[in-house]
């Protein structure tokens, strides 16, 4: 079984035979911060999955606010560039949540932490408990609007 990373590189090698220059940059980049994010700290270390996972959701949410700044910069065509380097990385992400499955995980958190008369002083409590389950799979802001949301 491969891992992620050594997913990414075949992918890369692949898109640079096929002359895919979109993805190719992207896959580049995207190895660029997970190579990064293994010299960071005091000793260099391999990243697990799971950590690889990370920064794959933090390069994607990157280019989603980068193509958000564009669009309202008046620059349709980086902000298109942005959106397709988003679609490149969402490949190698989990299936994204809907709306209806994060407010479920919400609820449930909500129950599970006693949450429901707290109001707002609950929220780190049920974030706490929600953000494991829905970990690269949902944007983080959805998911605190639906927290905030649910505590009223």
């Amino acid at each position: 079984m491969t891992t992620l990373k050594e997913q990414l590189r075949a992918d890369l090698t692949t898109a640079m035979k096929a002359r895919d220059t979109l993805t190719s940059s992207t896959l580049r980049m995207v190895l660029t911060s997970v190579t990064n994010a293994e010299v960071s700290g005091t000793q260099a270390r391999e990243l697990s999955d799971e950590e690889v996972l990370t920064v794959l959701t933090s390069e994607a949410k990157r280019r989603r606010e980068a193509a958000t700044a564009f669009e309202e910069g008046g620059r349709a065509e980086s902000a298109d560039k942005e959106r397709a380097e988003a679609e490149v990385i969402a490949r190698y992400l989990p299936e994204q949540l809907t709306a209806d499955e994060i407010a479920r995980i919400v609820t449930a958190a909500v129950e599970q932490t006693g949450a429901a008369g707290e109001g707002m002083r609950a929220m780190g409590k049920v974030m706490g408990v929600v953000q494991p389950q829905v970990k690269g799979r949902a944007d983080g802001g959805a998911v605190a609007a639906e927290v905030r949301r649910q505590l009223g």
